[in-house]
């Protein structure tokens, strides 16, 4: 049992010391039960608070250390390394949230947020008590990485992995690579074709030795954990009639860039399908880059006024697609302007929410209003409306910036500007238990701290699958996942958490329950000294703790989680 704790209290910047009173909880806990220092600190993440921790932790002989900060999200790395560089094993540390769990939640109750404050404090000094020296699990890493999807964002992960020496397996579910950005032909920002980068891309991708191409594949079945995944890939047949052909492939770690898709407008929603003169934004771009001559055709009708309807399928209100695609506002300003010099006699109307055309970006916003587009903006509670009257197609628009106008418009085009939704084949993140985001993309970590992990380790995700993004953004966000995964099996030997589910093989006795409630497939029945009990995969298991309540014979622990300690610190909760 531990009997030099040391106790930090932290300010956070005002973020937990406006709604809580520090002082009051150091006081109240610096005469716990083994607890030889307790201070408080304004910013316990500093690089001199680390500093004077380290100090403490040496000239007082401290042999457990508690931080009362932020979500352990946040910086629960943080101090176990800075327990570590004071020579204490870094998972006797116990991290203790009073911001997201106390001052935040309580922001309106300073004396009470204290009280609980006060009471989660002690609980993780309970804890910290019985917190023993842990050591992680080594294993030997397979140092091959998978991508999965072969669009831009894969393409350039697959290089990125390429030039650090590994050995890449891409693969694409489609008879060719560059998904989306394939099909489009001048690009915004840059004068190249999309067709052409891909091509370029491509080229350099297929002359390398270490990367192994697998178009017309498809990931069937996953098994296995960080540093030893086997996937079943099955590869469809090249001539109708030819069997199928299955292969089995293992790896260290995992990409994940398998794209999105667009948004497809319901029949009667801005008058599609109902309306032969409306338009997706992705077909007005296919018809504008094939089309020659100087005069823009569209079901053999000649095309001069053309209406762009913004956000279709992003920042609903009433719909589930939220969030903006942030590509869309940039993408048509470009194709309108693409559209105005190619073709004699054009004049674009964009009807919009506000444009987003953020960075380097706002040039062309700037070079279409300097060639004559019309910008009008509508709210989102009083959309455009567009009706036939004969031949003719109206579109009629409430203009906020000209005090709520009611305008009248007659066009030949009208263009909805479609966004970006998640593909509907979601198989491959079933397969992979990726969890997904309210706007239902795959979903990261954290955003700043972790922003291309997922909660499975070892697997990473890169560009559109993520979320709305446009080119130069999913390229970053490939270089990134790619890094990533290669930093997992770069060393050969993986480590991995040491706070795993345990089992008492004297007390199992299979039943089967543990199984059901894991989330991760990490606990198989295996015969033990002549009965059959329940083993731990503890390459796979999460320590999630889901299996030991359902325990009937209480035959499984948490290393790290003991009932010990838990009870421990009920009591003092209680």
């Amino acid at each position: 049992m531990k009997e030099r704790i040391g106790v930090y209290i932290c300010h956070c910047g005002g973020n937990i010391s406006d709604y809580v009173d520090v002082e009051k909880v150091r006081q109240a806990v610096q005469d716990d039960e083994g607890v030889v220092l307790a201070k408080t600190t304004v910013f316990a993440c500093s690089d001199s608070n680390q500093t004077d921790m380290v100090n403490d932790i040496k000239e007082h002989n401290l042999d457990g250390v508690i931080v009362s900060s932020c979500s352990p999200k946040l910086h629960l790395t943080t101090f176990r390394d800075v327990t570590e560089r004071g020579e204490l094993n870094k998972y006797t540390y116990v991290h203790a949230n009073i911001r997201e769990q106390v001052s935040w939640a309580h922001s309106d109750d300073k004396i009470g947020a204290t009280e609980k404050a006060i009471h989660v404090v002690k609980a993780a000094i309970a804890k910290s008590r019985y917190a023993k020296p842990l050591y992680p699990n080594q294993f030997e890493a397979e140092k091959t990485i998978a991508v999965i999807g072969a669009g831009i964002a894969g393409l350039k992960a697959a290089i990125s992995l390429s030039d650090k020496n590994s050995n890449v397996v891409l693969i694409e579910k489609e008879n060719r690579v560059g998904g989306h950005t394939a099909t489009w032909g001048s690009l915004f920002m840059t004068d190249e074709r999309g067709s052409e980068l891909i091509d370029r891309i491509y080229s350099d991708l297929s002359q390398r030795e270490n990367v192994f191409i697998l178009t017309g594949s498809e990931v069937i079945s996953s098994k296995g954990s960080i540093g030893n995944f086997t996937l079943k890939i099955r590869k469809k047949p090249q001539i109708a009639g030819d069997p199928v052909e299955t292969m089995e492939i293992n790896v260290g770690s995992i990409v994940v860039a398998t794209g999105f898709e667009h948004y497809s407008p319901e029949e009667g929603e801005f008058a599609f399908a109902q309306n032969e003169a409306v338009i997706t934004l992705p077909n007005f771009k296919q018809l504008v880059d094939e089309s020659s001559g100087k005069v823009l055709e569209y079901n053999g009708k000649k095309i001069k006024n053309i209406a762009y309807v913004y956000c279709v399928g992003s920042r609903q209100t009433e719909g589930e697609n939220k969030y903006c695609s942030r590509y869309c506002c940039t993408s048509v300003i470009h194709t309108a302007i693409e559209t105005k010099k190619k073709f004699k006699g054009i004049q674009n109307i964009h009807l919009n929410r506000g444009i987003r055309t953020y960075g380097k970006q706002e040039l062309l916003y700037a070079e279409s209003l300097q060639m004559g587009d019309l910008y009008l903006q509508f709210n989102d509670d009083t959309p455009p409306e567009i009706r036939n009257e004969g031949k003719k197609t109206v579109v009629t628009v409430k203009d906020i910036l000209s005090a709520g106008r009611e305008l009248e418009m007659e066009v030949d085009l009208v263009v909805l500007v479609t966004g970006m939704v998640p593909r509907k084949d979601q198989s491959i993140g079933k397969m992979l238990k990726l969890p997904k985001g309210r706007d239902k993309f795959y979903n990261e970590v954290h955003m700043k701290l972790r922003p291309v992990e997922t909660v499975i380790d070892g697997i990473t995700i890169a560009g559109t699958c993520q979320g709305p993004k446009n080119i130069s953004e999913s390229v970053n966000s490939a270089l990134s996942a790619a890094t990533k995964s290669f930093s997992y099996v770069s060393k050969g030997t993986l480590e991995t958490e040491p706070i795993v589910a345990e089992v008492d093989h004297e007390v199992c006795s299979w039943c089967g329950k543990c199984a059901e409630a894991c989330p991760f497939d990490a606990i198989e029945k295996q015969e033990v000294n002549g009965k059959e009990v329940a083993v731990i995969n503890t390459s796979v298991c999460k320590g999630c703790g889901m299996c030991t309540p359902v325990c009937p014979v209480d035959a499984i622990d948490l290393i790290g989680y003991t009932s010990e300690e838990m009870k421990s610190m009920i009591e003092v909760l209680a």
